[in-house]
């Protein structure tokens, strides 16, 4: 089939031949040799109409290829060159779902056109030229089928009301294939302006030298470009020889158009905001920068040649969006049969909602989807947003069971957005939900993922307001998905990830567990690796009733199967290891305290903390998550510890630098205990982790504990053991029976224990724990605590306590590390004269070090998720699917 459409490309290149065109790694591409380039790749790509799909990136090669197919009039899908596996998958999508004659991508030769047939198998309509991605599209894309014309069109309309000339030079701050971005690649060609070819973000130094060095005139944002440049401290003094900036992609806090709008006074550029979508081509509004200072809000008017109208309902003074215009989309393709099609479609129906303001501009007011009824008021979810941004408050609206739901990215942040959405709606506090998040989640194109936000705030609800009775039968997966949600804070959490999966730990897990049981009853040993699916599918031999709600403890709510008048004295199940962890650092540090003398609380916990390895950082998860769980959990052990150490070691002088970096293992010393040895317990975990990543970064290694994990736990404790009898012999004596080689069969016996899951494996993993240990220490009270332990490890799944218990274990057990650390400092003035005080300040001490610890760490945290954001380049971050 020979081409029909109209040559677009080369009409596209509006310079003079030897003006330049394209900037690229310094090599500047004038018009003359930019057409003959475009010329040469029409050649190659033949007469025949075919469908090219270009795997686009900021480049000289995927601009000649899409302005080469234009003049050859062969319809071209642009999507995104990127090398990640998200836009792998997305390009492997649409190649399967519109089967493209060509596709032009980079390959390890340089730029290549892989021709997948010599013809073409589809038709096209003659008027088709490209065909772009919504911003939607996820799975099942459909693409928006626009004409030569529409495409001509908004470029010459973007140019004039930009007033863009030849000496125009714009950088290309946005993806090639976003059609925003496209949009800057034809109206500065087509003007014969120029470009600056660049994949860097604004938040990266190097973009802010080539842009002075080739003196930039211009360059377009979405709305999170502008919180870069605010985040650098951009004032226009980086680039002397701007003229312009551009703002589309969303809304833009009024409060930030002022502020741009007036720093372009103050240094001689102007802002321009913008308003458009895919199916308009790009832009289908703008507001003069003359009125960004006083008008700041409004998406202003129509471009030239487009034209609104709102579609108000009942007299209302809002309605639907309506364009018009020459740049409207032919209408959507949802698959390769639709390429024939002709216009289906005379003006865009933007599913925005608006109002004319008396001052003629146009202001968008929310969605046409994002209206709900909440307390008899409905309610424009988008305007509750900019209500409270208008306040200085950054907050996601959303809403479920008539209630509105507000998100911000703290504690103080939430409860001001309900007390402001109340006072501003009208809608009464107690049915405004507050949460607070971490960040906000986004789906995989860059939107802003609402249903996540709606799933998180389920189990919090569930958690501050009185439940009814809950079986068994009546949980769902999607209830269990959702408590994973929010207690790992993973909003996006499926039906089939696991707690293990998501990168639950020990301490995430005493939360979790309490408030599956709720859910589920009894738990399953290896709940940890099921997903969602499975547990509300499994049967549970314990039917819970009488859910009672406690805010106070821990923040989960707990069940139990009691009587109305005995509640107050209800009892609770903790998971045995949780309730071990906390007995053992009690033993530890009341012992060291001279409360009294009950010893072998730290080789208790060295099994335990080994049960807690197999079970988390050894769980059954795909890929190398178990390295970099080992990794994370070393991490977690040594930081602490060397910070607290070396701060020690630094005011009193107490520690030796091979204590500080905890390798007094690799030390030669007498053999006799002191104080260097104190930390022992941290050094063979910590060691106990890097040989476990070592072991497993084997992949023949790996396999093979997957396949056979009991037996692979076994013969790890065979070797613990035959290293242990090795170097010290039936009996440990002296420091023997600290050192990392002679207790490491500990972490593999706890290891077996977790890998245990049938009775006659349990009667085994009890009699060898009991052989072990006896004779290990010469000193039989010390070793029946530690094979007690084992063997409650190895037949009680959980241990009932007192409610009112509950939150003092919990505690105790998540700080133990920190107690562990803290306490050598603490007790000693006390030994003599207030043992009982020593061993009370001593958890005092390490409880206070572990909020401190955990609270500096979550601000880090968040602080490095916004560095990692800023640091992002804007072309993943903009996407289009």
């Amino acid at each position: 089939m020979t081409a029909t459409a109209p040559a677009l490309g080369l009409s596209l290149l509006g310079g003079d031949p030897d003006h330049t065109a394209l900037i690229a790694n310094g090599t500047r591409l004038d018009y003359a040799e930019l057409r003959d380039r475009v010329t040469r790749r029409r050649d190659e790509l033949g007469d025949v109409r075919r469908l090219v799909m270009i795997a686009a990136g900021n480049a000289v090669e995927p601009i000649v290829t899409y302005l080469a197919a234009l003049e050859g009039g062969h319809p071209v899908l642009l999507v995104s060159g990127d090398d990640d596996e998200a836009a792998r998958a997305h390009r492997a999508s649409l190649i399967a779902r519109f089967d493209p004659d060509v596709v032009a991508h980079d390959g390890a030769s340089g730029w290549t056109l892989d021709e997948r047939r010599a013809g073409s198998r589809h038709e096209f309509h003659p008027d088709l030229a490209v065909l772009s991605s919504t911003s939607g599209s996820t799975g099942s894309p459909k693409l928006v089928r626009l004409s030569a014309e529409n495409v001509r069109s908004n470029a010459a309309a973007i140019a004039e009301y930009l007033r863009l000339t030849p000496s125009d030079r714009a950088a290309t701050t946005l993806p090639l294939q976003y059609c925003y971005g496209l949009s800057v690649i034809n109206s500065h060609l087509l003007t014969g302006a120029s470009l600056l070819l660049t994949e860097r973000s604004v938040a990266d130094d190097e973009f802010w030298v080539r842009a002075r060095a080739h003196a930039v005139t211009s360059f377009a944002g979405v709305p999170y470009t502008f919180e870069l440049l605010e985040a650098r401290g951009f004032d226009g003094g980086d680039l002397p020889s701007l003229r312009y900036l551009t703002q589309a992609g969303g809304r833009m806090a009024p409060d930030a158009v002022r502020r741009f709008a007036q720093l372009g006074r103050e240094r001689g550029f102007e802002l321009f905001v913008m308003y458009g979508q895919t199916e308009a081509t790009a832009r289908m509004a703008y507001l003069p920068p003359g009125l960004a200072m006083t008008h700041a809000g409004a998406i202003g008017r129509p471009i030239p040649g487009g034209a609104f109208r709102i579609d108000a309902v009942d007299g209302a003074e809002s309605g639907e969006l309506v364009y018009e215009g020459p740049n409207v989309m032919m209408g959507y393709a949802h698959g390769p049969e639709d390429f024939a099609l002709g216009r289906t479609v005379t003006e865009l129906r933007t599913g925005d909602v608006a109002r004319l303001r008396t001052d003629g501009l146009y202001e968008i007011v929310g969605r046409m989807n994002r209206f709900v009824k909440v307390f008899g008021l409905r309610l424009d979810l988008d305007r509750v947003e900019n209500l409270l941004a208008d306040e200085g408050i950054e907050a996601r609206a959303a809403s479920a069971d008539e209630r509105l739901l507000l998100f911000a990215t703290s504690e103080r942040a939430a409860c001001r957005a309900r007390e402001r959405a109340a006072a501003l709606t009208g809608v009464p506090a107690r049915v405004i939900g507050a949460y607070a998040v971490t960040e906000f989640p986004r789906t995989s194109n860059g939107k802003r993922d609402y249903s996540a936000l709606v799933r998180f705030a389920g189990p919090h609800d569930r958690t501050t307001a009185a439940a009814a009775p809950v079986t068994p039968a009546a949980v769902t997966p999607e209830a269990v998905r959702d408590l994973y949600a929010s207690l790992l804070g993973e909003p996006g959490a499926g039906l089939d990830d696991s707690f293990a999966g998501l990168g639950g730990d020990s301490l995430s897990y005493v939360e979790v567990s309490l408030r599956l049981e709720d859910m589920l009853g009894a738990l399953p040993r290896d709940w940890p690796t099921r997903s969602p699916r499975e547990l509300a599918a499994s049967p549970s031999p314990t039917p819970v009733a009488n859910v009672e709600t406690d805010a106070a403890h821990t923040g989960a709510a707990t069940a139990t199967a009691v009587r109305p008048w005995r509640r107050r004295l209800a009892w609770t199940r903790l998971e045995t290891p949780v309730v071990l962890r906390a007995a053992a650092i009690f033993l530890i540090v009341a012992t060291h305290a001279d409360l009294f003398a009950l010893k072998g609380g730290a080789h208790l916990l060295l099994a335990v903390a080994g049960y807690n390895l197999a079970r988390f950082q050894l769980a059954p998860v795909a890929g190398t998550a178990r390295l970099r769980r080992l990794a994370r959990s070393a991490a977690q052990l040594a930081v602490p510890a060397v910070l607290w150490i070396g701060a020690v070691a630094l005011v009193t002088g107490r520690y030796a630098p091979t204590t500080v970096a905890l390798v007094n293992n690799f030390v030669p010393d007498d053999g006799r205990w002191n104080e260097q040895w104190q930390f022992w317990f941290l050094e063979a975990m910590l060691w106990s982790f890097a040989g476990a990543a070592a072991l497993f970064a084997v992949r023949r290694i790996d396999r093979l504990e997957r396949r056979a994990p009991f037996a692979f736990a076994l013969v790890a404790l065979a070797v613990a053991l035959a290293a242990r009898f090795a170097i010290a012999g039936p009996t440990a004596e002296y420091v023997q029976r600290y050192s990392a080689p002679v207790v490491l069969w500990l972490v593999a016996l706890g290891w077996l224990v977790a890998r245990a899951d049938t009775t006659a494996r349990r009667i085994l993993v009890s009699v060898v724990a009991v052989a072990a240990t006896f004779g290990f220490f010469g000193e039989p009270w010390r070793e029946a605590i530690v094979a007690g332990g084992i063997l409650v490890l190895v037949w009680v799944s959980a241990i009932p306590l007192p409610r009112p218990a509950v939150p003092l274990v919990v505690t105790v057990a998540g700080a133990s590390l920190f107690v562990y650390l803290t306490h050598w400092q603490v007790y000693p003035p006390f030994e003599q004269s207030a043992p009982w005080l020593g061993t009370l300040l001593s958890f005092v001490v390490g409880v206070i070090a572990y909020r401190l610890y955990v609270s500096a760490g979550a601000g880090a945290a968040t602080g490095w998720a916004r560095l990692r954001r800023a640091t992002t380049p804007l072309s993943l971050r903009m996407r289009r699917a």
